[in-house]
């Protein structure tokens, strides 16, 4: 129910309501019970058929990052521990342990080298230098997140979760705020461009319209004097000009990208 709820906070699912109930008034007043109720059902129909198209993406998207946490805690590493070898999760590490390290690894955590031989370590993930640093007696820090390029080691665990330097990495990161990636800022340009060439006609239609029904009310010298079905009759230009709005802005748009992401993010944790 929360997607739901998250879905149907859209804006244009809001002006899409306010469009039914319209479309509802003008229809059962002018053509009563249910012909003149289509339309607007129609438009009801739309909105829940969205909404339930939106929640369902997100809840199953939701449900692929759980799977990707429990993937993550899945990971684990050569660790020695009170004078015993075992294999432990990333996630059971405590300061004091060892850990064996060898090409390909992830860092863990934050720690000293210990021994070992031709330590290379790629620390682009915290630095973003694409040269590889030689870890050794001399220079013995290792950071959690960086990887190991070359080599093997043992390093003892220092500091473990949100206090290495990854932890405070991430932490900063999202202080920042929930800031648009380059695809939603290129997305809500082109949604906005067309949002903005969509009220034009939308406008320009009603202004027609209602221009149209002035020039006749003119010319048989009523306009001074408004019927109930005239009234209307602007209700539906009205309704008319709200439905090129919703139309011309790209609601499915940014569903279909996150269903291509969705859908690429499955076939990446099948292929592991």
């Amino acid at each position: 129910w929360v997607f739901v709820w998250e879905a149907l906070q859209d804006m244009t699912l809001m002006i899409l309501g306010v469009c039914a109930l319209v479309s509802l008034i003008v229809g059962l007043a002018a053509e009563g019970w249910p012909a003149g109720a289509h339309d607007g059902l129609g438009i009801v129909a739309s909105i829940l058929l969205v909404v339930f198209v939106t929640a369902t993406s997100d809840y199953r998207q939701s449900l692929q990052f759980r799977d990707l946490d429990k993937e993550k805690k899945k990971i684990s590493i050569q660790v020695t521990r009170n004078g015993y070898r075992q294999k432990m999760s990333i996630y059971d590490l405590l300061p004091g342990d060892i850990v064996h390290l060898s090409i390909g690894d992830q860092v863990p955590a934050d720690g000293l080298f210990v021994s070992g031989f031709s330590v290379l370590i790629d620390e682009s993930s915290l630095t973003g230098e694409s040269e590889p640093v030689m870890v050794s007696a001399e220079n013995p820090f290792l950071l959690s997140g960086t990887k190991v390029q070359d080599g093997s080691c043992k390093m003892i665990v220092t500091t473990v979760g949100m206090r290495t330097q990854w932890g405070k990495l991430m932490a900063t990161l999202s202080e920042g705020g929930d800031d648009e990636t380059p695809l939603q800022v290129k997305l809500n340009g082109v949604a906005t461009i067309i949002g903005k060439i969509g009220l034009f006609f939308a406008v320009v239609t009603f202004a027609v319209l209602v221009n149209g029904l002035l020039t006749r009310k003119w010319r048989e010298g009523t306009h001074w004097h408004w019927a109930g079905d005239e009234a209307l009759q602007l209700l539906e230009y009205f309704a008319i000009a709200v439905t090129i709005v919703v139309v011309a802005v790209p609601e499915g748009l940014p569903l279909a990208v996150t269903l291509s992401l969705a859908f690429a993010m499955k076939k990446m944790m099948n292929d592991k």
